[in-house]
């Protein structure tokens, strides 16, 4: 092993997509997965096979469509986890099982009703069940975190006995202070014996803001292997970002430490996730937020005129932020929408493309210029299609002096309603006159509107999450108008509600 090479573990597609209302279907996996391969990720965690046949699947189909990266999937320390785990990656062409056990006394004593020298015994009976089927193992100590650093290295230094080529060691919680992570490693360095013998991973969370800190204090301090996903995304606060490790390393070259990460397919790959799992990048996002290059301030901008060195320590190109991409209008062609999602990392059927290139016709009617989110949302935008309620038309009208009032037409399952009713705003006329023809209770939670660039004539997305029954659940819509945007989103939360 180069003990100067970091190894990118991504699991955007596991790890990431457990946010509530962001999950993705196979082919957007796969579409998701190619674009990590390109990226140059050296392992993708494609799933949690057992969890769901849904996740199954992803598992066979991605293991079937990306050549080079090691694919992985997740398992408990249970051996029907494990089977099930070997039989999705039959396909793959790189394989790993990522089994393990939480190993902190809160997961012993609660979560499991166990003694740790029961975990112990777990932890390598299901390695060695898992070397049955694969060579490469890897072993995740949960809330490793919180665990106790001598029985942590006893765990380690057990399962590497067992055949484990790779120790993940996950702060499951968020909780640790960098220097406290990172000593957890440099401990586990100098106290496991056969510790050269597998690679040490990280795999942070961000509940306390401190998810990319604490991963590369581990790498800092001997960890070769960094669990992460694209735009941070991830339960709770999220995981590390990919993004943010990656330019961190290219940035600090006195680290003396490569990966295999093409930072110029950073900027596509976000807005490609973001646009698929329906989830906003914040503007002041590092890296990736439209805000990242951004300089508002006078000093600020007059420093960047005269050396961009002064206030940037980044070109914008090296991450993929090309201000001299083709711009897409009303006048171009097949060939630059084509050329423009291919370099987005979407490839079409030119049956598919012709739809999709109607809809980018009718939207450059309305918009001046077509942006990168833009085209994202018009290859994405089948996902509307089986719908069991979709709206007709809609008609909202309001003013200074005015009551907002909307009228709306609705299609449930063939059958036509319409309704009309007042608000405190247009968007909330036509919710209440939505609500009025679909009587269920439900409460909006969060309603977020995001532009896609600056003009008056912008697509905005609007992002809405509602409690339903005691259930979270996301909707997403798109459009020039912002009252369609938001009633589309809406409409979406009662589909995924209304059907279960």
């Amino acid at each position: 092993m180069d003990k100067n090479r970091v190894y990118f573990f991504d699991t955007t597609l596991r790890d990431g997509e457990q946010v509530p209302g962001c999950q993705l279907n196979t082919v957007e996996k796969i579409q998701v997965a190619k674009a990590l391969e390109g990226l140059g990720v050296d392992v993708i965690e494609a799933g949690f096979p057992i969890s769901s046949p849904g996740d199954f699947n992803s598992v066979v189909e991605i293991s079937k469509a990306v050549t080079w990266p090691t694919i992985c999937a997740l398992s408990r320390a249970v051996e029907k986890d494990i089977d099930v785990a070997a039989e999705a990656l039959k396909y793959a062409k790189h394989k790993r099982i990522h089994t393990g056990i939480g190993t902190s006394d809160s997961h012993i004593k609660y979560k499991f009703n166990a003694t740790r020298e029961e975990i112990l015994e777990r932890a390598v009976r299901a390695v060695k069940y898992a070397k049955k089927y694969v060579e490469d193992i890897e072993f995740y100590a949960e809330d490793a975190g919180r665990t106790e650093n001598e029985f942590l290295a006893r765990v380690v230094e057990a399962v590497i006995k067992a055949g484990a080529t790779v120790v993940n060691i996950p702060d499951t919680t968020g909780y640790c202070l960098p220097q406290e992570y990172g000593a957890k490693i440099k401990y586990l360095c100098d106290h496991v014996d056969g510790i050269e013998n597998a690679i040490i991973s990280t795999h942070c969370h961000n509940d306390l803001g401190m998810a990319t800190a604490n991963t590369v204090s581990g790498i800092l301090n001997g960890a070769r292997q960094c669990e992460v996903t694209i735009n941070g995304i991830g339960e709770r606060a999220g995981n590390t970002s990919l993004e943010e490790v990656a330019m961190i390393l290219r940035s600090h070259k006195e680290l003396g430490l490569q990966s295999g990460i093409n930072t110029q397919k950073i900027y596509p790959l976000s807005r490609m996730v973001s646009s698929l799992m329906n989830m906003p990048v914040q503007p002041n996002k590092a890296i990736v937020g439209r805000n990242a290059f951004a300089h508002s301030s006078g000093i600020h901008q007059d420093g960047v005129l005269k050396n961009v060195q002064t206030y940037e320590i980044i070109d914008p190109r090296d991450v993929g932020i090309d201000n001299n991409a083709i711009v897409l209008t009303a006048r171009s062609g097949h060939a630059a929408l084509k050329y423009r999602l291919e370099v987005l990392g979407v490839h079409l059927s030119d049956e598919r493309l012709d739809k999709v290139y109607k809809d980018f016709l009718d939207l450059a009617d309305k918009k001046k210029e077509i942006h990168d989110d833009d085209i994202l949302l018009l290859a994405g935008a089948e996902r509307t299609q089986d719908h069991h309620i979709r709206v007709d038309w809609l008609q909202a009208t309001s003013g200074i002096g005015m009551k907002p009032v909307a009228s709306v037409g609705l299609d449930i399952a063939g059958e036509k309603f319409e309704s009309a009713a007042t608000g405190n705003g247009p968007v909330d006329a036509a919710i209440n006159a939505l609500r009025q023809i679909v009587r269920r209770h439900v409460t909006i939670k969060e309603f977020t509107i995001q532009g896609i660039s600056q003009g008056s004539d912008d697509n905005c997305k609007v992002h809405i999450q509602v409690e339903c029954e005691g259930r979270i659940y996301y909707g997403f819509g798109a459009s020039t108008d912002i009252v369609a945007a938001a009633i589309e989103a809406y409409v979406d939360c009662l589909n995924k509600c209304t059907i279960k």
